[in-house]
């Protein structure tokens, strides 16, 4: 890790004396480079002197990838052999984006700047407008960079039920980024879980599009109110490819797209005021994301009114040519995005640059569509301080990527996710009892991390680099935890393919009184892992022999607590029955060995509640709790899809029970109704209970699911306290894609239920929606405020 040597901070007459000249040979001030003009005013003029070329190059990304040592780091596309051209070559037309300068090869933060400052001396000193380029990177459980904070992954997100905390978490990951230089980061995902064998379940929030909508939107504002670009991903069905294979085509009605799958796009534009989305790499009956006009054009912008950038996932305007094969060339698949309305390729020129010149120059694609794209772009970097060079870092300053504050927020994070899906009394565990702890990830570090982790997506091509952040085992937290006697065996490997790691288990079960087993995953990339991205799978059941060992296990009669690590739900038909407690924590980050340690001890409550459900058996692949009356079990069929543990399940060390339901009897079709419920701690000792508050439709003009999730409140309460939870539920939050098409509020009976989870709800009522059908704009209401008192 050798730093660069830096250049003068971009935009400052060092770099580039002539290029930044504030005046024009007339001796008039340039108006695009006066930051008092409006934005537009700044845009047109600058776009007005530039050639085909230069509009084209700032639609273009460069990636300055060393020569890797091992697997890449993302597919990359055959250039034959081809060496990469470098940078000021690139560069003399202008430059649109730099990838990835900290999340390529491990670099410190001081040496990444000055890295970072170099390129983009070369970028500004190449063009004759001196231009800078943005820069962005990957920031999905973290700044994904060396030395960073590694924050838990998305489903953990999803299961804290906290977008409070998810945005205090973004935003402290959009300090750091923008310290160093940054101005995009490519999160959140938005895709809703469909199918739990899709290997990147752990990069999504959960399986119901509300949660996913409001939990996303709070990471939004985080990261844009700290002065990041969020992008949304992947524009749309991504979640939704046949059979949970990566990349395969989505098969799903324009009703599931409406109502599920975009639906916390909506949210994320509207409530969040994300300002880039990146368009998905599969193909829709037929149509690819990255060349759909109706997707891109249509929906996103004419319908949801966005104005932002759409920037490609990475070689996808390529992939229109080499895997999807509607283009012919690289200027046909240029042509075919462009139109479509995608603004900027990632990660590296191959179509956007002298390809979609040529297609320009031949009549293929209209210039007037190349001024829009490049206009969209100008506007994000006039916008940002990259037109007038006011928008980078001051030169000498060394950003604190791993800073005390980050590592807090890690931690609650990480506790508040932790879902405790059965306890028969074994945890917290008892002071000073005799604890064996084993299983496969006992004493794995990198059990705690997602495949969007650094030392995972980058690190594990680096083996002989420390992974930059302390992350400890469990083993290593439940040994500093615990002050009994705690023996650790820990299996040999993930998959338990040697006899002698069960052998080793069962007899450290047999001396203990308590066996805590770990059970999970290792996050990686495609194929290099048991979850992530490009590691999808064909069952449910844990990876490898680890059923195997749990039931032998299991089978010592030492009760056991297991504690799962995973990237996804499996089926635990046949293991939580016989186990005496099961933890559920998904991907907890550098911190999440702690939390787990301490929940286990008792000294931190299980914060989570489930974010999807968890099947009983592993040929149940199918993940969403918005099943419709067929989807559940009848009498029709033998197969029963009905889980194991409900969507939003999950117990804490306190009981709660629920009483005096009140809900507005009726409202007109445009109107609202107040649902209130009183909540109360039945139990001996302090705790946490997440209310939530569920809708359905009796009769409805197409099918509906059962019910709903239509809003939530987390609800601290001392032992014999009890508090009032009122949920506003406008008429707007029972709306659906109608017959037409159209969004529509129907009158009529709606269901109210209230409880501690999907499928555990003793309140019911019901209220009735009067008036006429009504059609929905814009401005419809998304959300549903909770507000809590104390009684």
């Amino acid at each position: 890790m050798t730093a660069a040597t830096p250049h003068g901070a971009p935009g400052t007459a060092a770099d580039r004396p002539e290029a930044m000249d504030s005046r024009a040979p007339d001796g008039h001030a340039e108006p695009w480079r006066d930051p008092r003009l409006p934005v537009a005013e700044r845009v047109a003029d600058l776009l007005r002197r530039m050639t085909v070329e230069e509009k084209a190059a700032q639609l273009g990304g460069y990636w300055a990838r060393p020569a890797e040592p091992g697997a890449p780091v993302a597919p990359m596309e055959d250039d034959s052999g081809e060496p990469a051209p470098e940078l000021d070559e690139v560069a003399k037309a202008g430059l649109g984006q730099l990838s990835r300068v900290y999340g390529t090869a491990p670099v410190t933060p001081a040496e990444g700047l000055a890295r970072l400052r170099e390129l983009q001396g070369t970028v500004t000193r190449a063009n004759r407008f001196g231009l800078p380029a943005m820069v962005h990177e990957e920031c999905l459980t973290g700044f994904m960079t060396w030395g960073a904070t590694v924050f838990p992954t998305p489903l953990a997100w999803g299961a804290s039920f906290d977008p409070e905390l998810v945005e205090e978490m973004a935003s402290a990951i959009g300090e750091g980024m923008r310290a160093a230089g940054v101005h995009q980061g490519l999160a959140p995902v938005l895709d809703v879980i469909r199918d739990y064998r899709w290997g990147r379940c752990e990069e999504c929030i959960g399986e119901d599009p509300y949660l996913v909508g409001l939990v996303g939107s709070a990471y939004v504002r985080g990261l844009e109110r700290s002065g990041v670009i969020t992008t949304l991903k992947h524009f749309a069905g991504y979640a939704s490819a046949r059979g949970g294979r990566n990349l395969a085509p989505a098969t799903i009605g324009p009703r599931e797209l409406a109502d599920v799958v975009v639906e916390p796009f909506v949210m994320a534009l509207r409530e969040g005021g994300a300002r880039a989305v990146m368009p998905a790499y599969q193909d829709i009956d037929g149509v690819p994301a990255s060349a759909d006009r109706w997707l891109l054009t249509g929906l996103l912008r004419e319908e949801l009114g966005f104005t932002g950038l759409v920037v490609s996932d990475y070689y996808a305007i390529s992939f229109l040519e080499s895997r999807h094969h509607v283009a012919g060339s690289r200027a046909e698949a240029a042509a075919e995005a462009l139109r479509a309305g995608l603004d900027v390729e990632l990660p590296t020129v191959r179509c956007y640059g002298e390809p979609l010149a040529e297609a320009v120059r031949s009549g293929l694609v209209g210039e007037d569509e190349l001024d829009r794209a490049a206009a969209r772009v100008l506007t994000v970097k006039a916008e940002l301080g990259l037109l007038d060079g006011t928008g980078e870092p001051a030169p000498g300053t060394e950003p604190d990527l791993d800073s005390a504050r980050g590592r807090g927020l890690a931690r609650r994070l990480a506790e508040r996710s932790i879902v405790l899906l059965a306890n028969n009394g074994t945890l917290p565990l008892r002071p000073g009892a005799r604890v064996a702890l084993t299983g496969p990830v006992a004493d794995d570090p990198l059990a705690m991390l997602g495949c969007y982790t650094f030392p995972l997506h980058v690190g594990s091509q680096h083996p002989d680099v420390p992974m930059g952040v302390r992350i400890p085992s469990l083993a290593e937290a439940l040994t500093e935890e615990l002050a009994g006697d705690l023996r650790v065996t820990a299996g040999s490997d993930l998959f338990v393919t040697d006899d002698a790691d069960i052998e080793a288990a069962v007899e450290a079960a047999r001396g203990a009184e308590v066996c805590v087993l770990a059970l999970g995953d290792r996050a990686g990339l495609f194929g290099r892992g048991t979850s992530g991205e490009g590691c999808d799978t064909d069952t449910l059941d844990l990876p490898g022999r680890q059923v195997e060992l749990a039931r032998a296990v299991l089978d010592t009669g030492t009760p056991t607590v297991l504690v799962l690590l995973t990237g996804r739900p499996y089926a635990l038909g046949g293991l939580a029955d016989r186990a005496a407690a099961v933890v559920q924590a998904y991907f907890a980050g550098q911190e999440g060995a702690p939390a787990i340690a301490a929940v286990l001890s008792g000294r931190a409550e299980p914060g989570g509640r489930l974010p999807t459900g968890v099947p009983r058996s592993p040929a149940i692949a199918t993940g969403t709790h918005l099943r419709t009356p067929l989807e559940a079990a009848h009498e029709w069929t033998p197969i029963d899809p009905t889980p194991m543990f409900p969507f939003g399940h999950g117990l804490t060390w306190t009981t709660f029970g629920y009483d005096d339901l009140s809900v507005t009897p009726s409202a007109g079709t445009d109107g609202q109704v107040t649902v209130t419920a009183t909540v109360a701690n039945t139990g001996a000792v302090a705790g946490t209970e997440v209310v939530q508050l569920y809708l359905s439709d009796p009769v409805a003009s197409v099918v509906r699911p059962a019910r709903w999730l239509a809003g939530w409140a987390r609800v601290p309460l001392a032992p014999g306290e009890s508090a009032r939870v009122t949920f506003t539920v406008h008429a707007d939050r029972t709306s659906f894609t109608g017959p037409s098409l159209r969004r529509i509020v129907e009158p009529g009976e709606i269901g109210v239920a209230v409880g501690r989870s999907s499928a555990d709800l003793p309140l019911r009522g019901s209220f009735t929606l009067e008036g006429p059908v009504r059609v929905l704009g814009r401005d419809r209401v998304l959300t549903v405020p909770a507000e809590v008192t104390r009684l």
